[in-house]
Parts: C-alpha cells; structure tokens; sequence
C-alpha cells in the first residue's frame, strides 16, 4: 500500500500507515485477516459494509466539493 501510494505522489511510512488502518479495524471500517506467505504472517485489510457505506458516502461529499470549485455553485 505503501508503494502505491508512493506511485500517486504521496510519501507515507509504515509507522504512519499501520495505525491508520488499526484505527480503521476498531472503528468497524476494516477487518483485517491473518495470511501466511512462505515463512512471513501478513495482515490483509478489507473493508466491511459499515466501511463501504462511509466511502461512499465520503465520495460523494468529494463530488459535491469538485461540482462547486468546476461549475461555481
């Protein structure tokens, strides 16, 4: 997540990443799997329905503030 973000030109550490998304998982957005990869264990994040909803609606607010900047209403 961290590489990809980086591709979008933003520069995040782990150290800022991880308790982002814990906040997310004890907030109900996130659930989060433990998968084992060779000798690694990693955490694979997905969103639950209650985090779908908050996206959604989040895009929509992110909508609304571009129509404003683009059409000036």
């Amino acid at each position: 997540m961290v590489e990809e973000l980086g591709r979008h030109g933003y520069k995040i550490s782990p150290g800022t990443l991880y308790p982002l998304l814990h906040g997310l998982e004890k907030k109900g957005y996130l659930r989060a799997t433990e998968q084992r990869r060779g000798k690694s264990l990693r955490k694979v994040y997905r969103a639950t329905p209650l985090g779908k909803q908050a996206l959604a609606a989040a895009k929509d607010k992110v909508r609304e503030l571009f129509r404003e900047l683009i059409e000036g209403k």
